[in-house]
């Protein structure tokens, strides 16, 4: 059973809840990551979620995203994330925090202060077919006009992100 750190609005621990558990209902405030890794085209990789996933299920979302473990530090939960869903991993870089509420349908909710993590990688991605559907390099101009088109086809988080990011570079 895998327990989230939940948390503050400062993100400060404020305890321990099974990861179901806190993304139930209006979901509880936890740590979490987002991830963009860009190649030397200066593309993001982008990733459409298993269909497996609890919530937003075939979504595409940033490269990576997930919640560091008990007693993880953002730069190593991420890296090791990074490994897991799409078999590498890159040096990366924080870039900066924001939190968020929104529900899914009435299954669940993403409630997180969520960091930020950004990356270069140009090597060979094994995406594992539990965690990832599919995956693309897109330019992030293309990325924000299929946003305006076709916001329905994203994660809220990636959008967020990628405002985030853009607010930050």
């Amino acid at each position: 059973m895998v327990k989230l750190v939940l948390v503050n609005k400062k993100d400060e621990k404020t305890g321990l809840e099974d990861k179901k558990e806190a993304h139930l209902g209006r979901g509880i405030l936890h740590r979490a990551f987002t991830i963009f890794v860009f190649n030397l085209k200066n593309q993001s990789l982008i990733q459409r979620r298993s269909k497996d996933k609890f919530l937003w299920p075939l979504f595409w979302e940033t490269s990576c995203s997930s919640h560091p473990l008990p007693g993880e530090n953002y730069l190593v939960a991420a890296r090791k994330r990074l490994k897991k869903e799409l078999g590498f991993s890159c040096r990366l870089k924080l870039l900066g925090r924001f939190q968020y509420q929104v529900n899914y349908k009435n299954i669940g909710a993403e409630n997180e202060i969520c960091t930020l993590l950004i990356g270069k990688y140009n090597g060979k991605i094994k995406p594992n077919k539990k965690e990832v559907s599919e995956y693309k390099w897109v330019a992030i101009r293309e990325l924000k006009k299929d946003l305006t088109k076709n916001s329905e086809k994203y994660a809220p988080w990636l959008k967020i992100a990628l405002k985030h990011y853009e607010n930050c570079k």
